[in-house]
């Protein structure tokens, strides 16, 4: 089982195509690329944290969107998700902040990008989305949306590695 972050993915939204010029022709183009590229890179057993902005329009269609793609998904919550859509039962969880330690790594997961968060003196990352690639980063914070991953989550060692300055995010 692989652990995947991603945020911002705005199915269904019209104006993401526009967000950061998104190389789609059209929203249906936009949703299966996004789709393809989760599955590509997310096994049925991995987990994923969604750190907000799933998606907008309707329910029904969220829910066969959310419902196509793999892994057990999490929501921390964005600005536009709806009431709706958090309570579609296609989430193992959600919240609207998160702490994680895996292997002695701290994560801090949020939407928003924190000027400081809890235990970052200590080595806590912040991983967070809402910002489409626009923010230059703090230290040890990461924007995990797919503005900047690639329209694809993101395993949590290619965080690591950005973190540690081997691998600039795609």
């Amino acid at each position: 089982m692989a652990l995947h972050f991603t945020s911002d993915t705005h199915f269904g939204d019209i104006g993401a195509i526009n967000i950061r010029r998104r190389p789609f022709a059209s929203l249906a183009e936009h949703d299966a690329a996004l789709i393809a590229r989760w599955n590509a890179v997310v096994a049925p057993d991995d987990e994923v944290w969604h750190l907000g902005d799933f998606g907008k329009g309707k329910v029904e269609r969220l829910a066969a969107i959310l419902g196509a793609l793999n892994g057990c998904k999490h929501l921390v919550t964005g600005n536009i998700d709806t009431p709706a859509l958090i309570a579609l039962p296609g989430w193992a969880s959600v919240q609207p902040y998160a702490e994680l330690s895996l292997d002695g790594q701290r994560l801090v997961l949020c939407h928003y990008p924190f000027r400081s968060w809890n235990g970052e003196g200590k080595g806590a990352l912040n991983l967070h989305g809402h910002s489409h690639g626009r923010l230059k980063p703090l230290r040890r914070q990461v924007d995990v949306g797919v503005d900047v991953w690639n329209y694809a989550p993101v395993a949590l060692p290619a965080l690591l590695q950005a973190v540690a300055g081997k691998r600039a995010p795609a």
